[in-house]
């Protein structure tokens, strides 16, 4: 496995100063020196994992790789030296740790002082989280017991092969009922608790980008606020703002006495021009105009804004709670001058307490391993049926918003579409967010705060106008510090 990310790469191997074992182990177990000579023999290894350092695609990293054949690839006391030795290695060197796992958990021979060996790899790990470090884990068959529940699910980026068997429950521990899909890389991603399944010709591949995106990095620029895309079916437009330069796109607030009237054109529309192929779009004239603009299909969504954004882009996956949203896409981004970039997009429908999770989970890994991060507002608001309220709605946007407030990094906001009260909120940059001419941001919908205001239906367009939601209207507001046209 390691020469397959490796290639002709020279891999240099290390190991742990070594030190005195009783024989047959702590526990005098019989016949278990011999089945480690057995295993040896077998793999011309020396104990269940390999570690050293080497390059996946130029990157330098630490490698450290299970052998499955060495008694099951299983965790005893020599091998939490070695697996604690790597992550040293890492820590000291600045190198990110990429981990090659198949393995069946502790080894029973050892009893207790296999077991314990969890508890050293967490602490090594937690280490190298404090220190910056990323942690790539790519989760081979089978991949069980407790070498997921640290090496594996503790990583912040884990990649798995098709078809492997992973769970804490390894095959002769689990109910006799049990789904076998729920252990495979396939039914953990669908469970949002892997990035991806990524067959093994594209792994070297992956996790070259994946190391260029994690880093270390030295100090690195804010995300750049993405330009406006034309709707759909329309050419792009020739005086889009320059992405580095978005202010110089700034559009200035339709007066307050005639922007409410809908055959009123915003006070610069002579440079905005009409809205059409190849122009820059005039603002919309009323609240009404706005939130019908944000809601038109037509509309460019999340998904070509990070196409025009990043010619790579390496999703991260799921909460790691159970849950994903399909309505929220996470991951980092590489720019066209190869600067990475981590980013949160909604896509236009309620976003579920997965969702909000997913990008707290995003926005903090992001944030401890130097990376700015780019946020796309679009969503009618957080979901509220019964069953995001089950699974934590309010706990869930609490996190995101406390995500962003902790954020050490820069925060990018750019509103697409709508922006629908706190579940918007919760996602967008309290002193960097921008807005689109076919977006909106309000309190609440307009069709929402005329029910609670005991309004007719008539009288939503009003309360729209009421609500100044309108993207010129944020701008004066001080709520968005540029219109991007």
């Amino acid at each position: 496995m390691i020469a397959l990310l490796t290639g002709a790469t020279a891999f240099t191997e290390h190991r742990p100063p070594p030190r005195p074992r009783p024989p047959d182990g702590p526990l005098g177990w019989a016949g278990y020196d011999a089945a480690r000579r057995r295993a040896a023999a077998r793999t011309g290894e020396e104990e269940s994992v390999v570690y050293g350092t080497g390059s996946v695609g130029g990157r330098a990293c630490v490698l450290l790789s299970f052998e499955f054949g060495f008694l099951g690839g299983s965790l005893g006391g020599p091998t939490g030296d070695r697996l604690t030795a790597a992550y040293e290695l890492a820590l000291t060197r600045r190198l990110p740790l990429l981990a090659l796992v198949a393995t069946g958990g502790s080894r029973m021979q050892e009893g207790m002082v296999a077991l314990t060996q969890l508890q050293r790899v967490a602490a090594a790990s937690v280490r190298l989280r404090a220190a910056g470090i990323p942690q790539i884990a790519v989760v081979r068959d089978p991949t069980t017991g407790g070498g997921w529940a640290t090496v594996g699910a503790g990583a912040d980026v884990v990649l798995a092969l098709p078809g492997a068997q992973i769970g804490f429950a390894g095959s002769r521990v689990r109910p006799p009922d049990a789904d076998p899909y729920a252990y495979s890389a396939e039914g953990q991603f669908a469970a949002g608790q892997v990035d991806a399944v990524v067959p093994p010709g594209e792994l070297a591949t992956a996790v070259a980008h994946w190391l260029h995106a994690l880093g270390p990095h030295e100090a690195l620029p804010p995300a750049p606020v993405p330009r406006a895309l034309p709707p759909a079916g329309e050419p792009p437009r020739t005086e889009a703002a320059d992405a580095g330069t978005v202010e110089a796109a700034v559009t200035k607030p339709a007066d307050a006495a005639t922007a409410g009237t809908p055959d009123t054109e915003p006070a610069n529309a002579g440079t905005e021009g009409a809205a059409g192929a190849g122009s820059t779009p005039r603002l919309p004239a009323t609240g009404r105009e706005a939130v019908a603009r944000a809601r038109d299909p037509r509309r460019p969504r999340a998904e070509a804004y990070l196409a025009d954004c990043f010619p790579v882009r390496l999703p991260l996956h799921g909460d790691r709670s159970g849950g994903t949203d399909p309505g929220l896409l996470t991951g980092f981004g590489l720019r066209a001058d190869g600067h990475p970039v981590a980013y949160v997009a909604q896509c236009g429908t309620p976003t579920r307490p997965a969702g909000y999770r997913a990008a707290a989970r995003t926005i903090r890994l992001a944030d401890r391993l130097g990376v700015p991060v780019l946020t796309l507002v679009d969503t009618p608001g957080a979901a509220n049926d019964a069953e995001a309220e089950r699974a934590g709605a309010g706990a869930a946007i609490a996190d995101a918003f406390a995500a962003i407030a902790a954020a050490r990094v820069p925060v990018t906001t750019l509103v697409i579409g709508e922006g629908g009260s706190g579940g918007a909120l919760a996602l967008a940059s309290p002193d960097n967010t921008h807005v689109t001419a076919d977006s909106y941001f309000s309190v609440i919908a307009p069709e929402l705060a005329a029910a609670i205001l005991k309004r007719a239906p008539s009288e939503t367009g009003a309360t729209a106008d009421q609500l100044r939601l309108r993207p010129q209207d944020l701008v004066e507001l001080g709520i968005a510090r540029s219109i991007v046209t």
